[in-house]
């Protein structure tokens, strides 16, 4: 390997997203469409997690591709039904609650 280029190293979502936090501008961002971007991950990380394709994820629920890459770079607003659709084949319950 060569020695000039950077070994990667995984990073932990919860602490990266803590160190973000701290600057005030993300924070306000994260504020306004971080529901939308923790419901993104989850989906990018469980669709990993079953080996899927963006395009084969996209075939199952009814849509297309491009449309996945847009949810999980939370660039698309989620409806409930393709919400579900995405649980259902990625083998998941999907539970919507109000909390305090």
């Amino acid at each position: 390997m060569n020695k000039s280029k950077k070994q990667l190293k995984a990073i932990d979502f919860q602490e990266y997203l803590a160190e973000q936090l701290k600057n005030p501008e993300f924070k306000r961002h994260y504020d306004e469409h971080g529901r939308q971007l923790e419901i993104a991950y989850q989906i990018l990380q469980l669709r990993k997690k079953k080996k899927m394709t963006q395009a084969e994820l996209a075939k199952r629920i009814g849509t297309k591709q491009s449309n996945v890459a847009r949810m999980e770079a939370g660039n698309q607003n989620f409806t409930i039904d393709i919400l579900q659709r995405i649980a259902s084949v990625l083998g998941k319950n999907l539970k919507i609650e109000f909390t305090k």
